[in-house]
């Protein structure tokens, strides 16, 4: 009976975990699969371990006591491992995931079922054996339980998305007057919602999405929870990582206006090509009435190269400034922040702006909600103001300035090249001594994982004195990059976790005066 217990919990612990990754890759079967792929899950030691214990206890000359203690064991030792594990993004019980659980207990009940009766045989030590093994089995198929559970609640699961979605739909139907802005990027969407969010409550009553409820289900939550009659505005940011993501959130909020902030090499797994990429980020400005408006940043070629002629289009840039509407000039970076200049070229209209914020990426973030403001009617002094007021968003090149002279460069969110690079600037710009970066390099790259990272690498080894890598995962594109670029050995710094790095700076290892935290992969890429 104790090895029946320990084979329940182990099984229900290890099926909460598969259920949080399966969350993770936002309970669709396609990514799961991706993951499991990539990640070696299904090959792990713990599991490798199961099976041959699973198979031992089967061999017709082991007697079943002894296969049961075996698997009293490893279930014991696997569950304590389960459940002392630590997540960054622990699996959230939502009423889905909650369904997901039990359904895939409910197969696993199934499974352990025809187990005792197909092979318990006559007496209760038979029928002991036949549970405890079958919930080893069940334990090895894991991941199969989870696929199994999400393909029996499709049609559930549809039927109560399209509730919602309709709910929805029916709320935003009733505010006619609500403007409704779309926020659409690789990169840079959240920090521009932000920025955005901020100038407008300036002048109007304004609502964003939260967080990163950036998907349709998260936009569909933000409407029917948080939309009030009493909202002039709202701010919808929206995610995407195959064709159609942008399009089918537009189909719900059909905003009129939006901001296209990036086309870059982002969830190229999902994706496959930059062109999709393209396509998908623009389904925005495609969504958009006659007499809407589309603010583009003209800095990525695959935007600046895209006509938009079913919407009047402004394009913004702080590089590539031909062609552009609004242009970013005299940007200068200080211990206060930045000072810029936003220039309208059509008629020369100037603010002289300052921010808290570092970075070009910031620049550029700002520069493109300013446009969008302007639009909008909110007066020069207004933006100015807001401007000044805006704070760093969590994770997203955050400087904080520590006591004892330590700078932290919190970079840690979700890092892509264009934002790494600027991310580098940054540092290379800090000129006291002690420049570290601590980076498990970036994901989702598709077929570029390696070059990217590699590319990273070199840059980071002319712009930072030491570089501490993180994990497995990109280590050796970064450090091949890094000898690239002409970094000494004795600076680059492997570590297996962000805590064993932190040890090795605590310890004063090496020099640290500023540090840059760029990138921290979530535990679907451990």
């Amino acid at each position: 009976m104790v090895g029946v217990l320990l084979g329940l919990v182990n099984l229900s612990a290890e099926l909460r975990r598969d259920l949080m990754m399966y969350q993770q890759n936002s309970y669709r079967p396609e990514r799961y699969s991706r993951w499991l792929k990539t990640s070696g899950d299904s090959t792990s030691g713990w599991r490798l371990c199961g099976i041959l214990v699973f198979m031992f206890a089967l061999m017709p000359l082991v007697p079943h006591t002894p296969g049961v203690v075996l698997a009293g064991i490893f279930c014991l030792l696997s569950g304590i491992s389960l459940i002392r594990r630590k997540y960054k993004k622990p699996l959230v019980m939502t009423p889905r995931a909650r369904r997901t659980f039990i359904t895939s207990v409910f197969c696993a009940a199934i499974i352990c079922a025809a187990g005792v009766l197909i092979y318990g045989g006559v007496g209760i030590d038979n029928r002991l054996f036949a549970l405890v093994e079958t919930l080893m089995l069940c334990y090895c198929i894991s991941h199969g339980l989870i696929f199994a559970a999400g393909f029996i609640l499709t049609p559930v699961e549809k039927s109560i998305n399209n509730k919602y979605i309709n709910d929805a739909k029916r709320i935003v139907a009733s505010m006619p007057d609500l403007k409704i802005i779309g926020i659409t990027g690789s990169y840079g969407k959240t920090s521009s919602k932000h920025y955005l969010y901020r100038i407008l409550s300036e002048q109007y009553e304004t609502l964003m999405t939260p967080g990163s409820y950036n998907t349709t289900m998260g936009v569909v939550r933000t409407v029917r929870e948080m939309l009030k009659p009493y909202h002039e505005v709202f701010i919808v940011e929206m995610g995407a990582k195959q064709l159609n993501d942008i399009a089918e959130i537009c189909h719900i909020v059909h905003p009129q206006k939006g901001i296209i902030t990036s086309v870059g090499p982002q969830h190229l797994e999902s994706f496959k090509t930059i062109e999709n990429v393209q396509a998908t980020k623009f389904e925005l400005a495609d969504s958009l009435p006659s007499d809407g408006l589309i603010v583009v940043n003209n800095d990525f070629e695959m935007i600046a190269g895209r006509e938009v002629s079913n919407v009047p289009c402004l394009r913004y840039a702080v590089k590539n400034t031909e062609g552009a509407d609004y242009i970013a000039r005299d940007i200068s970076y200080s211990e206060s922040g930045t000072d810029f200049t936003a220039i309208r070229v059509s008629d020369g209209k100037e603010l002289k702006l300052h921010t808290r914020l570092v970075g070009e990426c910031n620049v550029s973030n700002i520069l493109g909600a300013v446009a969008m403001a302007i639009s909008m009617g909110v007066p020069d002094d207004r933006i100015v103001y807001a401007v000044s007021q805006i704070e760093h968003v969590e994770h997203r090149l955050a400087v904080k300035h520590l006591p004892g002279g330590l700078t932290i460069i919190d970079d840690a969110f979700n890092s892509n090249p264009a934002g790494a690079a600027m991310a580098l600037d940054v540092l290379a710009s800090m000129k006291k001594g002690g420049r570290v970066l601590v980076t498990p390099g970036m994901i989702e790259l598709g077929e570029r994982q390696y070059e990217l990272n590699a590319d990273f690498g070199e840059k980071a080894a002319v712009s930072a004195d030491v570089v501490v890598v993180v994990g497995h995962y990109n280590r050796d594109a970064i450090v091949e990059g890094l000898k690239r670029g002409g970094m000494d050995e004795s600076k680059i710094v492997l570590a297996e976790s962000f805590a064993d790095a932190q040890a090795r700076i605590n310890s004063h290892a090496f020099p640290a005066e500023i540090i840059l935290y760029e990138n921290d992969l979530p535990d679907t890429f451990k």
